[in-house]
């Protein structure tokens, strides 16, 4: 076991391998979903991909509390063809791509008809780190910062675009709930990124983020 210094302070041994035992989907039908997001922050993301499983501690989160928040991909009940698996209930997976080059892995959250999504930012690889570093070309950086934006943690884990849809409570991409003790202050709450289009809702604090 290896426990960098940096994450002590959580009680983080690596690897931390899947028990398989996935948050249950109550979990995800909370309505709050700047509370969940912050509450995403220390979960255990895993993937099981090509028959390789990878995973990784939330780092970062984005709440998008559709229909209200003008920064939501489904800001006054927007439904589209990429937009319409919001409205479905929580726990799904919702991936798009950004600039036609990033896949952006979200969860939905709530209830059906509620269109609240969590943009999962970062994750710091505890499982399968050299097939998420061989993924990334990265086989000799810092692990800390091969995941640390919501792009890279996807290429790392294998998640695109072709996931949409998939559940959380099966084995494709499953969150875990380790009992990682995060003190509050350890998480810090800010405006979200790239968003300068959203008016007023652009200066929301509903990026979370795990300081370690």
């Amino acid at each position: 076991m290896v426990k960098p210094e940096f994450l002590s302070k959580i009680g983080i041994e690596i690897p931390v391998p899947p028990s398989f035992k996935k948050i249950p989907l109550d979990y995800y039908l909370e309505n709050d979903v700047v509370s969940l997001a912050k509450s995403f922050i220390g979960k255990v993301l895993y993937t099981q991909i090509d028959n390789v499983i990878t995973g990784g501690i939330i780092t970062e989160t984005e709440a998008y509390r559709g229909p209200d928040d003008r920064a939501s991909h489904a800001y006054e009940n927007r439904k589209t063809q990429r937009t319409k698996i919001m409205f479905n209930s929580g726990g799904l997976a919702y991936v798009y791509l950004c600039y036609g080059i990033h896949q952006m892995f979200n969860i939905v959250s709530g209830e059906e008809g509620m269109p609240h999504a969590i943009l999962i930012r970062g994750i710091y690889p505890v499982y399968g780190v050299d097939s998420i570093q061989a993924r990334r070309n990265n086989i000799n950086k810092n692990v800390r910062e091969i995941c640390a934006g919501p792009g890279t943690l996807t290429q790392g884990l294998n998640i695109n675009v072709s996931h949409t849809g998939t559940s959380l409570l099966g084995d494709t991409i499953w969150l875990e709930d380790h009992k990682i003790h995060i003190h509050p202050n350890q998480i810090t709450a800010g405006p979200r990124i790239g968003i300068d289009y959203a008016g007023d809702a652009a200066n929301l604090p509903w990026r979370f983020l795990l300081n370690y």
